[in-house]
């Protein structure tokens, strides 16, 4: 069984779910997400942030393959251009930061280290690029109902998961707090770490495709 991990480019952004692959929960803000899925265009959307993402800052994601067949993702870009990122009650994401978006192992593919594989392929990407560390919003366990205007909570990692592969909690919240990943964490990230972090992107709810507003 072959694995590799590629970049996210526009000719391998079919690859992701197709859910995912229509999603603008945080590529769109809350009321232009609304307005593109009733025109039915949110994959265009979606192309069209990571082809502006791509040329302004770069690479803005991974891919995982098992035997050349997709197996998973991660994206993740600074705040300034994730529009949905603003939405948060416990925003802005700090200065020296990048904010994770979203992560999926596909639940056939899930146990195979491909979840560690992701997480330390953005870590050493983001390391080369001079950035110190990941910010997430987490979802909190036993949280409530969203409130109105809040971002879909399908589309957010719970909150526990996040604290148990080393994330802190830098503004916490009911709902949503922020937590904080400093890089150099994740590129020593050991073993034992992998079903933590299995359970983060294996477990991650197939995304809305528009805000839970």
């Amino acid at each position: 069984m072959s694995r590799r991990l590629a970049p996210l480019t526009l000719d391998n952004l079919a690859d992701l779910p197709d859910q995912c692959r229509r999603c603008v929960v945080w590529e769109l803000d809350a009321v232009a997400a609304r307005r593109a899925t009733e025109v039915g265009d949110t994959a265009f959307e979606k192309e069209a942030w990571v082809s502006a993402t791509l040329l302004e800052w770069g690479s803005c994601g991974r891919v995982a393959y098992v035997d050349e067949h997709p197996a998973g993702f991660v994206m993740y870009a600074p705040p300034a251009l994730v529009p949905r990122s603003l939405s948060f009650p416990t925003s802005p994401v700090s200065g020296d930061a990048v904010l994770l978006m979203t992560a999926r192992v596909l639940p056939q593919f899930a146990g195979g280290g491909l979840a560690r594989m992701l997480i330390q392929a953005t870590a050493k990407d983001l390391t080369r690029r001079g950035i110190r560390a990941i910010e997430a919003f987490g979802l909190a366990a036993g949280g409530g109902l969203a409130d109105r205007g809040e971002p879909s909570a399908t589309c957010v990692v719970p909150a526990d998961l996040l604290l148990a592969v080393g994330f802190k909690t830098v503004r916490p919240h009911h709902r949503f707090p922020r937590l904080r990943l400093e890089l150099k964490t994740a590129l020593s990230w050991r073993e034992d770490v992998e079903l933590a972090l299995e359970k983060i992107l294996g477990t991650v709810r197939a995304p809305a495709l528009t805000s839970g507003a």
